[in-house]
């Protein structure tokens, strides 16, 4: 689930720049006004960065996503979200979305959430979790996201996501981000890479393949005094191409685009220890729709 000189997806098609890594989808980042007022906590109120500085944050944001996608490359199947051949959902765009009243799954995997319903609701819940865990940091770290690569990824398409990961995770990447050769944070610093789910939409389905828009905010930085790589936050959606397998839902292929994003609010930006306190001391949920 992102996002020269952060590690990058290049650019959306027609759109490239001379910074190869400024978007792939493009999530572009959601920046927080902030009031006046010296700067007294090292977090708080930053300079006005440059246009350059703003494409490199843009382009951590998105590079996790545009790696996963990266992946489907060649596959065989059709690159039109829901390629199973499937018909247009007449619930796409139907309505706003509101919760079913249907219980969450009790099941996992792992840590993620498994045995989802062969249905609708099902598949739009597993797009959720599948996009929270391809979003952490825990992809940071190379058993870690072995195992999550495993947990939600079909069979048939983990080994070409988890070669391409495998490589996008390089020392160069982690330097890019501010973090150690291994994909650690250095001492005295906290890494955050958290996505959450804002709504689902299932916008094409069949018996065994079902495509799903997940529209998300995330955040990602480094917490810590003094850190050059500040968490920021962004808006994208994500569309993952869903296929029962197994007596699951898993992923088949997996892109991001820009957006909707909301216009910044006043809010004051928090310290580091804040925001490196909220992260830890918050646990995430088990989506379903």
């Amino acid at each position: 689930m992102s996002q020269g000189d952060e590690r990058g997806y290049g650019s959306e098609p027609g759109g490239r720049t001379e910074d190869p890594y400024s978007t792939i989808g493009g999530t572009r980042q959601t920046r927080t006004r902030l009031p006046g007022g010296d700067d007294t906590d090292g977090y708080g109120r930053r300079p006005a960065r440059s246009s350059r500085s703003l494409v490199m944050v843009v382009g951590v944001v998105v590079l996790l996503v545009a790696a996963i996608a990266f992946a489907n490359l060649g596959d065989g199947r059709s690159k039109e979200p829901g390629g199973g051949g499937g018909k247009e959902s007449s619930a796409a765009g139907a309505g706003p979305t509101s919760a079913t009243g249907t219980k969450p799954v009790q099941g996992k995997n792992g840590t993620i959430a498994a045995g989802f319903a062969h249905d609708e609701q099902g598949a739009q819940s597993a797009a959720a979790n599948y996009a929270v865990a391809l979003g952490s940091a825990e992809m940071f770290d190379k058993s870690q996201r072995d195992a999550i690569l495993d947990a939600v990824i079909a069979p048939t398409s983990v080994e070409r996501f988890r070669t391409t990961l495998d490589s996008a995770y390089s020392a160069d990447f982690f330097a890019n981000l501010g973090l150690n050769d291994d994909g650690t944070a250095p001492a005295g610093f906290t890494f955050i890479s958290r996505t959450t789910p804002v709504g689902t939409k299932v916008t094409k389905q069949s018996a065994e393949r079902t495509t799903v828009d997940v529209w998300c905010t995330g955040l990602i930085g480094l917490a810590g005094e003094g850190s050059t790589k500040p968490v920021t936050d962004g808006w994208f959606t994500i569309t993952m191409e869903l296929e029962w397998v197994e007596g699951d839902w898993k992923t088949v292929t997996h892109s991001q685009k820009e957006g909707p994003a909301p216009v910044g609010g006043d809010n004051r930006a928090s310290s580091a220890e804040e925001i490196a306190g909220a992260v830890n001391g918050f646990g995430g949920f088990t989506y379903a729709r």
